[in-house]
């Protein structure tokens, strides 16, 4: 069964969701996972190319946006507003206001709560959707 992650960002946090997001998708990469970060939109997904290559001095993570049918050989991390490809199924970073409907075929899942208020009430919407299906969840405070 899948298992859910909440990572809570401070209050006062400005960097929004982006960092926490990169960190823990190299985290996962070095663990020899395949990530599908799923953006909300074009934008954010835009930017989150951006940073995954300059959010740490001297690290890169091979990444490419997904759009289309994707082509052989895929790189370890896949950003996007639509569901990945059977092969990116160990683990989900939602970057979304709402639970992709696809989640459940990911081993894990990587929810990041921003600090303003807004953000914390869609994702205590998200954590009872979880909950009340039963999914094993852990929460983190960042």
């Amino acid at each position: 069964m899948t298992r859910v992650d909440f990572y809570v960002l401070p209050e006062d946090s400005e960097n929004g969701p982006g960092p926490t997001a990169a960190s823990l998708c190299e985290k996962a990469v070095l663990a020899g996972h395949k990530v599908h970060i799923h953006a909300p939109d074009e934008t954010a997904a835009s930017q989150l190319d951006k940073l995954l290559w300059t959010f740490k001095q001297g690290s890169f993570l091979a990444h490419e946006r997904l759009s289309g049918t994707p082509q052989e050989p895929l790189p370890a991390v896949l950003i996007g507003a639509g569901e990945p490809p059977a092969s990116h199924h160990n683990v989900l970073i939602n970057l979304d206001e709402a639970v992709p409907g696809f989640f459940s075929r990911f081993e894990r899942v990587l929810e990041i709560v921003h600090g303003d208020t807004a953000a914390r009430a869609k994702s205590r919407e998200r954590f009872k959707f979880y909950r009340d299906r039963g999914y094993a969840l852990e929460t983190h405070k960042l």
